[in-house]
C-alpha cells in the first residue's frame, strides 16, 4: 500500500495529509471537502476514491453515510451517556453508538461547565449521570493517560435517560430464535429474541439486552446489546454480579504500568522501626496484609498498669499518588470486592499483594500510631510515625487463639511469649473500656462457605467468635479514632465515617413491634446504644432473641462516609474514621493523605483537588461500599441456589427472615440460604399485613406467621443464575385462641396493609398441610 508523506505528482494527497486535513476539520468530513481543499477535479477523483477505499481497508478511516473519519475519532455534534465524574469532578461522557468489541476502548470525554445567560447556573447542570445528552465536541491535543483520544464536550440539550437495559442468560429455542433467562429476582420476566436479534450471542451466554416494544398481548421481546461470556456453572456466579452491579475489573493499561514501574520506597527520613516485633494476624486465607499490632507495658513510671499499643498499617500513599492513573481507579472502585471465588481489588495486585502487603520477615513502609493507654483502656495520648517496618510473625486467627490457649505448635514460644500475651493483656484493658462504651452489641451469625477447585459449595458454616477477631477489631477501632482526633485538632479536611442515630420513623415502628412482645421502645432524645443492647439482654437466650436482634439491627441507620461529623452512634464514638485498610478501601488513603500534609511526613499528601471534591467523593465511596454489599450477598445467593439445586422436593428446616404483604421470606437453619413462600401458597385463608408487628394473620382462622418464626418448608424451585428460592411451607403458624374470624387486627387507623387472599373465598377451611408433606 502506498504511504507517502507529501501530495504524489499526479497531484492525489498523501495519507498523512488526507488525516491532518481530517483532524483540522474535527474529524469527520465528506470526500468533496478532500476534492476541493487539494483541488482535485475530473478523473483524479477516481484516483481519491480508490485511496480512501484503501486507507478504510487499512482501519485508518471509517465511513458513515458520505462522511469519513479517522478511526477512533467522533463526529463534532455526537450523542453521550453520561456515564460519571472524573476527580475535577466534571461528568464525562461515552458515545452512544461505539462498539467495544470492534473500535476498541471509547475516547474520553470530559463535559466543560459552561454558565447560562442570567440564571448563574452550569449548563451540564441541567443533565446528570445515566443521561444521554446532544453534545458538540472538540479533539484535544494529546492522548489520555491509558492511550485514549480526549475530547471536551459542550452540552446542547438533554435528549432523556439511556435505554433501559437488562441482563440476562440467553437460551436458544429449536425455531432458531431464544428467549433470555432473567438473572435479577423478580427484575424481569423472561423475553423471547427473534432470530435476528440474536447477534453473535451463543446459549448459555450472560448477555445485555433491550427490551424492544411488544404487543399488550403474548411475549415481551428483547435484542441482545452486548455479550459477557458463559454464566453457567458457579464459577459464573462472580462474573454474574461483576456485570450485574457494573463493577470495574480490569485495569487500564496505564495503572499496571504505574504498579510495574513502582520501585521498593527506601528508607530516607522514615523512622527504622524494623526491630519492633509487629505481627500480623489475619483470616487464614488473606492475601494482602494491611496492619499489624504490637503491645507492651508502659515502663515509664507515671502509668502503672498501663500500656503502649502500636498499630502499624501500610503506606499506600507512598505508591499511589494524587491524579495518576492508579489513584483515579481506585477512586472508580472504591473499595475492594470480595466474592467467594475471586477478589476483584481496589489496587492492581503489585501493589496490593506484594509493594503494600506487611509479608513476613520483609522490609515494608508503614504508618503507624502509638497509643498509650491506663490500666482501664482509657486512652492518655497518641502519636502518628511514618516508618519502616518488618513483620515478625505472619498468624491466622485460629492460630493466635490456639497459641494463647495452650497449643505450644501454633505460634513459635519467642512470639507467644514477647507478642501474643502482652497483647492478649493489653486487649484486657481495652475490654474494660469498651464495657463502659457500650457500643451496640448486636453479634449476629455471619456463614462462610466452603468451595472447591471447580467453584461448587462443599460447605457453608459459621465461624466461631474468637477473643483474637475481637483483639484486632478493638486495636483497629482505636487506631481510627486517634486518626479522627489528630486529624480535627490539626484542622485538616478528611472523611468521617459517620453512623447516624436512628431516625424517628423507625423507632416509632420498633416500638409498635416491641409492644406486641411486651416491651418497650427507647424514647428519642438522648438515645444511646445502651438502651438497644437493654432491650437485647431482655431476650437473651429465649426464642425471641433472633427475632428481636434482626428488628433492632433493621432499625438502625446506614453508615456512611462525609467530610462532615456527627459521630458514630453504633460504635458510641464522637468521631470515628477509617484508618487501617488503605489497600481495600479509598476511605483509609484520603485519611493518610490527610495525615501527611497535617503532620508534615512529606509531599505526597492532600491535594487541593482532593479537597474541595470531597464531599463528591464521599458520596462515590459509600455508593460503591454498598454496591460491593449487595454483588458480594448476590454472588452467595448463586452459589447457594447452585448447591441447592439438586435438592428440589427436600424438607428444610429455617426461619422466617422477612414478612411482606405478598409473602415470607424464610432463611434455611443449615446453610443461611433465602427462599421466598408467596401468599398464595401459605394456606386458604385471607392474609392480612401489619408491618408495625411484622405479621401476615390469617382473618378467618387467626393463623399467624411472624418475623422470626421457626418453620418447616419444602423446596419447590432453584434458579440458580437469579439465586432465587421458592419454597412451600409444610409447618403451621401460631394461634391465638381470642381470634374471631374477620376480626383481625388492622394497623393504626383501621387500614389493612397489603391483605392478600391464599386461595378460596374468606371463611372457607384451611387446606392441611400434614397431607402436603407425603
Amino acid at each position: 500500500m502506498a504511504d507517502n508523506d507529501h501530495t504524489s505528482e499526479s497531484g492525489i494527497p498523501s495519507r498523512k495529509e488526507i488525516l491532518e486535513f481530517i483532524r483540522e476539520h474535527d474529524g469527520h468530513v465528506a470526500k468533496r471537502d478532500i476534492a476541493r481543499a487539494f483541488n482535485i477535479r475530473g478523473n483524479k477523483k477516481i484516483a481519491l476514491k480508490r485511496l480512501l477505499k484503501d486507507m478504510a481497508g487499512d482501519g485508518q478511516l471509517s465511513r458513515k453515510s458520505k462522511h469519513i473519519a479517522e478511526v477512533g475519532t467522533l463526529p463534532r455534534v455526537s450523542v453521550l451517556e453520561i456515564t460519571g465524574r472524573d476527580n475535577d469532578g466534571n461528568l464525562v461522557a461515552t458515545p452512544v453508538e461505539w462498539r467495544e468489541d470492534e473500535q476498541g476502548r471509547p475516547p474520553l470525554i470530559s463535559i466543560i461547565s459552561q454558565r447560562s445567560r442570567g440564571k448563574g447556573r452550569t449548563r451540564e447542570t441541567a443533565a446528570g449521570i445515566g443521561d444521554r445528552v446532544l453534545a458538540k465536541l472538540s479533539r484535544q491535543s494529546g492522548k489520555s493517560t491509558d492511550g485514549r483520544p480526549q475530547y471536551s464536550g459542550q452540552i446542547i440539550r438533554r435528549i432523556g435517560r439511556a435505554a433501559n437495559l437488562q441482563l440476562g442468560v440467553f437460551r436458544s429455542l429449536p425455531d432458531g430464535g431464544g428467549f433470555i433467562e432473567p438473572v435479577v429476582k423478580g427484575a424481569m420476566r423472561e423475553m423471547n429474541v427473534e432470530p435476528h436479534n440474536i447477534g453473535d450471542a451463543e446459549p448459555g451466554e450472560l448477555v445485555t439486552v433491550e427490551p424492544l416494544k411488544s404487543g399488550r398481548f403474548g411475549p415481551s421481546k428483547a435484542k441482545v446489546i452486548k455479550r459477557h461470556g458463559l454464566a453457567d456453572g458457579e464459577k459464573a456466579a462472580s462474573r454474574i454480579a461483576i456485570v450485574q452491579f457494573c463493577i470495574p475489573d480490569i485495569f487500564p493499561d496505564a495503572a499496571l504500568a504505574e504498579a510495574e514501574k513502582a520501585k521498593f520506597v527506601k528508607n530516607d527520613k522514615r523512622q527504622d522501626w524494623r526491630d519492633l516485633p509487629l505481627i500480623t494476624i489475619d483470616p487464614a486465607d488473606a492475601r494482602d496484609h494491611d496492619d499489624a499490632v504490637f503491645a507492651a507495658p508502659d515502663e515509664s513510671g507515671t502509668n502503672q498498669g498501663g500500656w503502649i499499643v502500636t498499630v502499624a498499617i501500610a503506606d499506600v500513599s507512598a505508591y499511589v499518588t494524587p491524579s495518576s492513573a492508579m489513584d483515579q481507579e481506585a477512586l472508580k472502585r472504591g473499595n475492594s470486592v470480595y466474592f467467594p471465588d475471586l477478589v476483584v481489588p481496589m489496587l492492581p495486585e503489585r501493589i496490593s499483594n506484594d509493594l503494600c502487603s506487611l509479608r513476613e520477615h520483609e522490609d515494608r513502609p508503614a504508618m503507624a500510631v502509638q497509643m498509650v493507654f491506663d490500666q482501664d483502656g482509657q486512652k492518655i495520648s497518641h502519636q502518628f510515625h511514618r516508618i519502616l517496618m518488618r513483620s515478625h510473625a505472619k498468624l491466622s486467627y485460629q492460630q493466635a487463639q490456639a497459641a494463647i490457649d495452650g497449643e505450644t505448635d501454633a505460634a513459635p514460644a519467642d512470639i507467644l511469649e514477647n507478642v501474643l500475651q502482652p497483647l492478649w493483656r493489653a486487649y484486657g484493658a481495652f475490654k474494660k473500656a469498651s464495657l463502659k462504651r457500650e457500643p451496640l452489641n448486636l453479634d449476629l451469625p455471619e456463614r462462610r462457605l466452603v468451595l472447591d477447585e471447580t467453584g461448587a459449595v462443599t460447605n457453608i458454616h459459621v465461624p466461631p467468635r474468637l477473643d483474637a477477631h475481637r483483639l484486632i477489631e478493638e486495636f483497629m477501632i482505636q487506631a481510627n479514632v486517634c486518626a479522627a482526633e489528630t486529624l480535627e485538632k490539626q484542622k485538616t479536611p478528611l472523611l468521617y465515617r459517620v453512623h447516624d442515630t436512628p431516625s424517628l420513623a423507625k423507632i416509632e415502628a420498633l416500638g409498635e413491634f416491641l409492644a406486641s412482645i411486651d416491651l418497650k421502645a427507647p424514647k428519642m432524645g438522648n438515645l444511646r446504644p445502651a438502651h438497644f443492647n437493654h432491650i437485647l439482654d431482655k431476650v437473651r437466650d429465649t426464642e425471641l432473641e433472633h427475632l428481636t436482634s434482626e428488628v433492632v439491627l433493621r432499625s438502625q441507620a446506614q453508615a456512611s462516609y462525609l467530610p462532615s461529623n456527627f459521630g458514630h452512634f453504633g460504635l458510641n464514638l464522637l468521631r470515628y474514621a477509617h484508618f487501617t485498610s488503605p489497600i481495600r478501601r479509598y476511605a483509609d488513603l484520603i485519611v493518610h493523605r490527610a495525615l501527611i500534609s497535617a503532620l508534615k511526613f512529606g509531599g505526597d499528601g492532600l491535594t487541593q483537588t482532593i479537597t474541595d471534591n470531597l464531599d463528591e467523593i464521599a458520596g462515590n465511596i459509600s455508593d460503591t461500599e454498598r454496591r460491593a454489599m449487595k454483588a458480594e450477598r448476590a454472588t452467595i445467593d448463586r452459589l447457594i441456589a447452585h448447591h441447592l439445586s439438586d435438592k428440589v422436593g427436600v424438607e428444610f428446616k429455617g426461619r422466617i427472615s422477612g414478612v411482606t404483604r405478598s409473602g415470607l421470606f424464610v432463611e434455611l437453619d443449615d446453610t443461611g440460604a433465602d427462599g421466598f413462600i408467596p401468599v398464595s401458597k401459605l394456606s386458604s385463608d385471607y392474609f392480612i399485613y401489619d408491618q408495625s408487628a411484622h405479621t401476615l394473620v390469617g382473618d378467618s382462622t387467626g393463623e399467624t406467621h411472624r418475623l422470626g418464626d421457626k418453620v418447616e418448608v419444602r423446596l419447590v424451585e432453584a434458579r440458580p443464575v437469579a439465586g432465587a428460592l421458592r419454597f412451600d411451607l409444610i409447618s403451621e403458624g401460631s394461634y391465638s385462641p381470642d381470634h374471631v374470624p374477620g376480626e383481625t387486627r388492622r394497623p393504626k387507623g383501621g387500614r389493612k396493609q397489603g391483605s392478600h387472599r391464599g386461595g378460596p373465598p374468606r371463611g372457607g377451611p384451611p387446606r392441611s398441610r400434614k397431607k402436603r408433606r407425603k
